[in-house]
């Protein structure tokens, strides 16, 4: 089949200001033009701009929250404003309109034309060109700009899409569902209905076509498709209507649609969904193009007998085990059998500790093999708290170790900050009750400091191991040897999601409030134990926080004592 070419949406579009109430006409930028959207970004980009982190922490989203407060009282005060304008204005016009309605359509009185006059020559110029409008405007865009800095930026808008296509895709949630604010599995999915939020937020269209956009974007026509083919129709039901906020019409969504069918193969979609187009857009001559050699390709394809291909999501190279994840993610920690086998119990535990003998550690067995034990009640609500107050003005982007150096990855969604045992007393306190919990020596540096953890927007951390893989790993940089043993600490409760997935040993652990969860990291030999692969599920509804403390094996031989056994 002859290949031709086929023009695309821009990737910019324009933002729509006073639009008239027609059908609106498109008007890409051509090859070195920007867009007043554009021009608007270079001018605030002489300022310091936001740093493109407010999607991975739950609380800088909350933080974000209380600056939209803000905005909202400053739009208040402009709608105050400008009611009394307006009301002052719709006085001017009852005045005139009492004076043609009531004789006043002939001016030989000498006042009445006197007025007349002097309307026209000063009073129509004053309310045409009123300073009131332009100063209530200037209010508003100038305490805009005051709070620009703290705003989330462009990347934000693009992590939080791909975060509710994460959730979309790891919970086999239906997009027309999410749309509804529902989270609703697809049909034939296993599990029922993972969330039923207390108030339900639906998308409106520009929502669900900026989502579709993200993924265009990224050329993944798999979301793009389903994100935009919501768009389209929610924006078909509210056809000639106009939202100020909104970026996307009809006819972004169409255009956008229809290339990612062409890309995705379905020449037919594609020519439909442009017909339709050209319909509300008639003068556009890229669609009509489009449409001629759209034609051109289904004749082509229609006489070598093709079929247009399956829309398959994309395959993720860096993750092998996403099939079993993501099952083990669906189930949310859900365990219903390993009560019924005899060796997963609870038991209290002093562990010959002193501080242990008044009151035993609520140790709960949840698997052998890896063992993976959970601690409940390990911290109390008030020092959970001020955990996470200690840590809050410390938070940074998490990172991970890539061969040598450590960098941000989309794999792993979260802010975190490390805390000395000098940040605060509790902190002491705290490292004392988890070397009674462990027996092990938790000294710097044969430990890590603690790492206090808060996930994001559909926080996540993929699969991976704890204890590093390779020597050259920066994780040797504390030179006390690889990491021994995790114990992870939940310090906050979830709504949804969150659960901690072992992958190979094919289990997972909810989120338990101020419960402790422990694992070995390596065999008594010194070997990585593969079945300890695990996952932080992403976060579906709710404010995760954990602390991870990492134990390494110098300063442990004779607390934890080696075996050439490699199954010990």
């Amino acid at each position: 089949m002859e290949w031709v070419e086929v023009f695309r949406p821009s990737r910019v579009l324009e933002p729509r200001y006073a639009a008239p109430r027609g059908p609106r006409q498109m008007a890409f930028p051509a090859a070195g033009e920007s867009s007043e959207k554009e021009q608007r970004v270079a001018l605030f980009g002489l300022l310091p701009g936001p740093e493109a982190e407010t999607f991975t922490s739950m609380l800088s989203i909350q933080q974000a929250l209380a600056t939209e407060r803000e905005l909202l009282q400053r739009l208040r005060t402009y709608l105050e404003e400008e009611t009394s304008r307006i009301e002052d204005l719709r006085r001017f016009y009852k005045k005139i309109q009492a004076f043609h309605q009531g004789g006043g359509g002939t001016v030989v009185n000498p006042l009445s034309a006197y007025t007349l006059i002097k309307r026209l020559q000063s009073e129509w110029l004053n309310v045409a060109y009123s300073r009131e409008a332009g100063e209530n405007s200037r209010a508003l865009k100038s305490g805009y700009q005051r709070l620009e800095k703290r705003l989330p930026a462009f990347e934000d808008l693009e992590g939080a899409a791909r975060a509710v296509m994460r959730l979309q895709d790891v919970y086999s949630l239906s997009v027309q569902g999410l749309a509804q604010g529902k989270f609703r599995r697809v049909s034939g999915a296993p599990f029922s209905d993972v969330y039923s939020p207390r108030q339900a937020f639906s998308l409106s269209a520009d929502d669900c076509f900026q989502i579709g956009k993200v993924a265009y974007d990224m050329e993944d026509h798999y979301h793009s498709i389903a994100w935009l083919e919501e768009a389209v129709n929610l924006f078909r039901v509210s056809y000639g209507s106009w939202n100020t906020e909104d970026e996307g019409s009809l006819e972004d969504a169409l255009d956008h649609l229809a290339f990612s069918y062409f890309k995705a193969g379905n020449i037919s979609h594609a020519l439909s969904l442009s017909q339709e187009f050209l319909h509300y857009d008639p003068s556009n001559k890229r669609i009509a193009r489009n449409i001629l050699k759209y034609e051109k390709l289904l004749l082509e394809s229609s006489e070598a007998g093709e079929e247009a291909p399956a829309l398959q999501r994309p395959n993720v190279t860096h993750l092998e085990t996403r099939d079993a994840y993501e099952q083990l993610c669906q189930t949310l920690g859900s365990q219903p059998t390993q009560y019924e086998e005899a060796h997963l119990y609870c038991s209290y535990e002093a562990n010959g500790d002193p501080q242990l003998i008044l009151q035993p550690l609520k140790r709960e067995i949840v698997h052998q093999i890896p063992y993976v034990a959970l601690y409940h009640d390990f911290v109390s609500d008030s020092e959970a708290k001020k955990i996470k107050e200690l840590a809050a003005p410390r938070l940074q982007r998490s990172i991970v170790a890539s061969g040598e150096r450590q960098q941000k990855a989309d794999y792993r969604i979260s802010k975190s900050a490390w805390l000395k045992d000098t940040v605060d007393p509790l902190i002491v306190t705290f490292d004392r009750r988890i070397a009674a919990l462990t027996g092990l020596n938790i000294q710097h540096p044969y430990a890590e400091y603690l790492q206090v953890v808060n996930y994001g927007l559909g926080g996540h951390y993929e699969p991976h191991f704890d204890h590093a893989t390779s020597r050259k790993s920066p994780l040797y940089r504390l030179k006390s040897g690889n990491r021994i043993a995790t114990l992870m600490v939940y310090l906050s409760s979830v709504e949804a999601g969150g659960s901690t997935a072992f992958i190979y040993a094919n289990f997972s652990v909810p989120v338990v409030q101020n419960a402790a969860l422990f694992w070995w990291n390596l065999h008594r030999n010194g070997e990585g134990d593969g079945d300890t692969l695990h996952a932080g599920c992403p976060v579906l509804a709710g404010d995760k926080w954990v602390a991870n403390k990492w134990i390494h094996e110098y300063g442990q031989e004779f607390r934890r004592r080696c075996s050439a056994n490699p199954e010990d």
